[in-house]
């Protein structure tokens, strides 16, 4: 595995940020990380990146141990926080060399001209940092991230603040960067996650409550819920929905039924049954696709 997790916990005071948190990321994997604010994304982040120390469990990245300790494991790490720190009295180029100097990099000028390519900032190199839009601030930032072609890179809500037009610039840049690395992304933008990454971790009061690829997320697997939509010919009262065994919730929108298992059978049966019993025609009878919004707040809020 390129990254693994191990048991991580960290304790801020009393406030337990982290709960023995496990999993692990195999290179070529792009991993879109969520949560709610406070649930312990960027504590990890900061964890996995060797910024902060972990009060018990271990982080290992390419097969080393991780910790505030290892400077050297730094190299195989790249970093964009989710407050991207510049030095904005700087050029763009000017910035990118002095980074490239921090890894002892051979080939400065030819490796800052590859990132200035690769993050498109090619008219803006020799702007002042200060004088760029956020989009290209970004940028800047991932580029410094990347200068010295670490395996792996966190990326820490790499979007935050950016117009429609900058989210998908960033994304293609996102995507293209990811070629042959493990890339983990916090982000609040389901849409984002949805876009570009293709399995999806989210945490919740520092526990691991979902994790799996996109659409294992969105077919209802991980919460173990599904969720059918009917339409019947008569009358159905809700307390009949919740009689039917594996319901636990039935809402009647406009003319249908919504109605939510606990994800330990398929529903449609016991509905189409219910129907027949009662001399009723189903109308329509489908299992709804949720998205991952949807998902999203099934695990960190309940119902």
């Amino acid at each position: 595995m390129s990254v693994e997790i191990r048991q991580i916990t960290k304790l801020f005071g009393k406030q337990k940020a982290l709960d023995e948190v496990s999993f692990s990321i195999k290179r070529d994997e792009l991993v879109g990380f969520l949560g709610p604010n406070g649930a312990g994304k960027s504590t990890l982040m900061k964890i996995i990146t060797g910024f902060l120390p972990a009060d018990s469990g271990e982080v290992w990245v390419e097969g080393e141990k991780t910790g505030p300790a290892n400077l050297e494991i730094r190299k195989n790490i790249g970093y964009l926080p989710e407050h991207n720190p510049l030095y904005t009295d700087l050029y763009v180029h000017e910035f990118l060399e002095i980074t490239a100097g921090f890894y002892h990099l051979k080939n400065v000028k030819q490796r800052v001209a590859e990132m200035i390519e690769l993050t498109g900032l090619g008219d803006e190199q020799h702007k002042k940092i200060r004088a760029l839009s956020k989009g290209y601030r970004q940028r800047v930032g991932l580029a410094q991230a990347l200068i010295h072609n670490p395996p792996v890179l966190i990326l820490d809500e790499p979007t935050t603040g950016l117009d429609p037009n900058q989210l998908e610039e960033i994304r293609q840049v996102i995507r293209n960067i990811s070629r042959g690395k493990t890339v983990m992304l916090s982000s609040h933008i389901m849409q984002e996650v949805e876009a570009v990454c293709s399995r999806v971790i989210i945490i919740n009061k520092g526990k691991i409550v979902a994790d799996g690829a996109i659409d294992e997320i969105k077919s209802g697997k991980i919460n173990r819920s599904q969720v059918v939509i009917a339409e019947f010919s008569g009358v159905v009262k809700q307390e009949q929905l919740l009689a039917i065994n594996g319901v636990k919730k039935a809402v009647f929108i406009e003319k249908f039924w919504e109605i939510e298992s606990n994800g330990e059978t398929d529903i449609r049966p016991a509905i189409f049954e219910l129907a027949v019993k009662n001399n009723l025609v189903l109308l329509t009878l489908s299992e709804k696709q949720q998205n991952l919004e949807s998902v999203f707040h099934a695990v960190t809020q309940g119902f």
